[in-house]
Formats: structure tokens, sequence, C-alpha cells
């Protein structure tokens, strides 16, 4: 007993451990993001959550399906962008695909509305009509009926020798080419719901696949040995009775995405779910995909990003449910991993894919949507008036996903408002561009300004945002000379001027073109007036530096916010 309880502390100290680093921020309202880098014995390990309040009201946990069809792939960023106007969504990528074509493994639901069936032998993700989560593994049952008995039935399935498969809307815009093939074309046929029988005449016939799906319709498809029952059970003008199952019932599941395995299962991790996934995929340190809920019903969204050595390691199956517990989960499912891994929000990426090529197209989505009033944050995070060319425009902007009634400010550091706007306004984007100046054409209150809306849309649910930058006009008018500077074996000489408006404190660095800190040149109280120091060539250790880019940062930190004026050189290493 005790040499299992050993075993059970060291595999979890190789991944529970101190965070190193963690960046927050609210990406809409309720809805937050943490990026975590965490120390291992097998390096570093960077995770990003997101975390969100129980669906329901303004808020809902649903998949986006790429392209808007079966077939075909397409990146998370762009499936955000593309439902933007009605939603402000963000998310992680969905369920395994098939690499040639895009179809889905498993189970696809959105709005209530069935578009690929569960795999019986690996976990199906739920949401149901209250906001808890669901992860089971289901088995489903679709059957058609005409004037005999009833007989199986797929759905929405690339290939299919030797079945009947019902092609709806949601698979593409024609059923594939298929020779020989009997098509049935139903123009008229509901929406594909669990357990409700559906019923709809044949429209028309046609054979050897490519037959275009009607909007609103449907197309039933045989192929070898089912063919003479579509023949001799359904001509044309027959009604036809078409039912969908699955077990358990899933009663009132609104959502659903195939995945797996499952992770956690009533606050418990789970080390080997017995799921249809071979041990080099679960046991390898990969980039993972999660989805779980805590015991409030909280969303939890994790990627973490793998095959990155220095930057990220990746985790296992297992240390991926340590990570949900560890995050409060006490449900949870891993998604697809690998290149797959995906976080987005308001279609910018946030994570590191692991592809050489970036972010990878996939089959789905799952994201929190959010129907509020939603404000980006500022284009600049401190503003600067001061003429100096750099940061002179502050533009900002919201979004109403419904016709609303708002109320928007713009408040300065006295907590007057200096812009404001109310009144009925029709689903849309409404921009700002304001240049920190009054109406005499000087720069208005340095200090904390806050962009504030608040709105109840026609539904008669409320909601808010604000979003908040700095008026700091210390630093301005960054000058350095020469753009391009030679280095050798005595070094070389570049010559940094900055303006400061009072005296504060003033930081130069060096930084190479990736971001690494190679030198600090000045740290120092300065001001007010010109300040200039110089640099050598030279980072923090006294070696010359290698030719290429490399950014002067200059940086004041003060009362009103920190200001940064960022310059680009080119630096040239010379024999003399």
């Amino acid at each position: 007993m005790l040499r299992k309880a050993l075993i059970a502390v060291l595999v979890a100290a190789t991944f529970v451990s101190p965070t190193a680093a963690a960046t927050r921020s609210t990406l809409f309202p309720g809805v937050d993001y943490e990026k975590q880098v965490l120390f291992t014995l097998h390096g570093p390990v960077v995770l990003h959550v997101i975390t969100a309040p129980r669906p329901g009201g303004l808020y809902s946990l649903k998949p986006l399906l790429s392209n808007e069809a079966i077939i075909g792939r397409e990146r998370v960023t762009s499936m955000q962008q593309r439902v933007s106007s009605s939603a402000t969504v963000a998310g992680v990528n969905g369920d395994l695909f098939n690499w040639n074509d895009g179809h889905p493994s498993g189970i696809l639901m959105r709005n209530g509305v069935l578009d690929s069936l569960p795999l019986p032998d690996r976990s199906s993700i739920g949401i149901d009509s209250d906001g808890l989560l669901r992860v089971d593994r289901l088995k489903a049952i679709g059957n058609w009926r005409g004037t005999g008995q009833r007989r199986l039935l797929r759905l929405n399935q690339v290939s299919a020798p030797n079945a009947v498969t019902l092609y709806t809307p949601s698979f593409g815009p024609t059923t594939p080419a298929s020779t020989g093939s009997l098509e049935l074309i139903l123009d008229s046929f509901p929406a594909v719901t669990l357990n409700s029988d559906l019923t709809a005449p044949v429209s028309s016939a046609k054979s050897d696949g490519g037959t275009p799906i009607p909007p609103g319709g449907a197309v039933l498809v045989a192929r070898g040995s089912q063919i003479p029952f579509l023949t001799t059970e359904a001509a044309i003008g027959q009604q036809l009775v078409i039912r969908f199952t699955v077990n358990p019932s899933w009663e009132g599941i609104t959502g659903a995405v195939g995945g797996g395995p499952v992770i956690v299962r009533s606050g418990a991790a789970i080390f080997n779910a017995a799921e249809a996934f071979p041990s080099n995929n679960l046991m390898p340190r990969n980039p993972r995909t999660a989805v779980g809920q805590r015991a409030d019903g909280a969303i939890i969204l994790v990627a973490v990003d793998g095959r990155q050595p220095g930057y990220s390691s990746g985790v296992t199956n297992f240390e991926l449910a340590q990570a949900m517990i560890r995050l409060g989960a006490v449900t949870a499912s891993a998604l697809d991993s690998g290149g797959s891994t995906t976080m987005a929000a308001d279609g910018v990426l946030l994570n590191r894919p692991s592809d050489p090529s970036g972010e990878r197209k996939v089959a789905e989505s799952l994201v929190v949507a959010y129907e509020g009033v939603y404000a980006p944050t500022a284009s600049e995070p401190v503003l600067s008036p001061n003429g100096d060319g750099v940061a002179e425009t502050e533009n900002l902007s919201y979004k109403l996903v419904r016709p609303s009634t708002v109320s928007v400010n713009l408040i300065g550091p006295d907590g007057v408002a200096r812009y404001t706007d109310s009144g009925l306004k029709p689903a849309g984007v409404y921009p700002l561009s304001w240049n920190g100046l009054n109406a005499g054409g000087t720069s208005e209150s340095e200090g904390r300004w806050r962009w504030e809306i608040v709105a109840t849309d026609d539904l008669a649910r409320s909601s808010s945002i604000s979003r908040g930058f700095w008026l700091n006009n210390t630093l301005g008018f960054i000058a350095v000379q020469p753009s391009l500077v030679r280095v050798g074996p005595k070094g070389g000489s570049l010559r940094i001027d900055v303006q400061l408006a009072r005296s504060a404190r003033l930081i130069i660095r060096i930084y190479s073109s990736s971001g690494v800190l190679l030198k600090t040149i000045a740290n120092t109280t300065a001001g007010p007036g010109p300040y200039s120091t110089r640099w050598d060539g030279r980072d923090g250790r006294g070696k010359l530096v290698f030719s290429g880019r490399y950014q002067v940062r200059a940086t004041s930190p003060g009362d009103f916010g920190t200001s940064q004026l960022v310059s680009s050189i080119v630096v040239r290493r010379v024999a003399k």
C-alpha cells in the first residue's frame, strides 16, 4: 500500500508544480483567460485556460462546424470570425476528424439538431438545457421505414457500402459521388432531432451520387445490397418515417461534440478510461485540449501547448486530467490533440499551435458564446497625444448582436464623461476614434480613462462592459541614430534620444527581434526635457551581438500608467 501511494505521489510530482508565471485577462464579461507556465521534470509546460459562467441566459457552450458543412476543414479563428455577428465567442478545437475529407469522427449536435452520429467506444460530450456538461458513451441507432419493416440507417457518412444513408444540408451542397447508388430526394424534411419520428414523402429519384441536397430537405441514398429495399419500399410519393435514437437517451441535450477519453468523473482523475484510443495516443507528452465543468457549473476550456522544447513540452493524457482537477473540474473530457490543439477568442489566436505551418484547419470548434454587449480592448493601452506621431489616436468600439437600448460613455479620470451616446440601436459594430484632445486642441487630463457601455437587448437581458486605458504624455519623440549599426571588434555606437514631459523614471533596453532582453542601458530618473544615451553593440555579458534586427524599448512607469516607445534597428557585424 505504501509503495502504491509513493508511486502516485511521484507521478503527480512530474506535473503538478508551482506556477512559474501567469497572465490573466478578461476576454468579455464573465469570461476570463489565463496563461500559466509550469515547471516540471520534463521542462516547462504552458497551459491556456478559459473559464466561463455556467451556460444559460447570455452564455452558451456550443460547437461550431467548419464551413457549415460536415465535409471540409477550417481554422478555429476563421470559424469564430464567421459567427462574430451573432455572438462573441472564445473556445478550442473540437472532435477528432478524418484528415482527408474533414468529417468529424463522433457526434455533432447543434441547437438540438443532429448532424453526425456518436462512436460507441469513445466519449461524447453533451450540453443540456440546464447548462450541465454530460460525458457519456452513446450507442446510436438510426432506421427508416417505407412500406416494409424498419431498416438500419446511417447519417451523413461519406462512405457507407451496402447501407442506406440520410444526407442533410449540414453534410454539404451535394451527396458524395457513388457509382450505382440509388438516391431519393426528400424536398421537405424536418430537422433531425433525437428520439422522434421524422416523416416526409419521396419527391424524386436519381442515381450515382452528386445529388443536390435541398435546403430544408434531405436525400436518402442506398448502396449495394440495400438498393432493392429502397426500390420496392420507397416509391416516389411514398411517406417515409425516419428515427434516430441514442442510449442513454440524452433528453434535454442541445449541443454535442465527439471527443474522449473522459478524464475526470465525479471529481476524480481517470488514468485509463478504456476507450478506443491506443496507448501511443495517450502516453506521450503532446499538445492537448480539454473541456470540463466545476461543481458550481463554471465551464473550463484548456489548451496545453507542446512539441516545442524549451517553450512547452506538452502533457500526457493523465497529466491533462490532473491539470483539470487542479483547475477545479468535477467532470472533464479530452478533445482532439496534437497539432489540432488550438485556443482563440473573438477570432484571435491565444495559444501556440505545434504544426510548423501554424494553426491547423480542423472539423469543429467548441466555444463559449456570449450575446451581451462586447467591446474589444482599447487599441492603445497608453494614449499619448503629444504630437510625436506615436499612439496619437484611440480606436474604440462596441458590438451588439441583438437590437438593444444602450448607454455609452467615455469617462475621464475626474469621473466626467467626455463622450456620451444613448438610445435604441440595431445589431452591429459602433466605432469611436478619439484623439485625446479637448475642444481647445490641447491634451485631455492624464490618468485612467474608461470606455463603458450598458445595454438591454430586445429579450430584456441586461449586460455591460468597461474597458480602460491610460492617457499619458510623459514619454515621447524617440529617435535612434543610425538605423544601421555597424559593430566591429571595438564595438559600435547607437545614439538614443527621448523627451520627458516631467521628471520620471526611465528605462531603456535592447531586445532581440524575438523579444529576448539583451541589455539594460539606462535605468534612472530623468527629465523634464531631452535625455540621450548610447549603446555599444554589446549584450549584458559584454559580448558583441550578432548581425540581425533588434529593438530599442524606452519605458517610463509612473502614476499615469506605463508608457513605452519602440524603435527598430539593424545590426551588422564587420571585421574592423
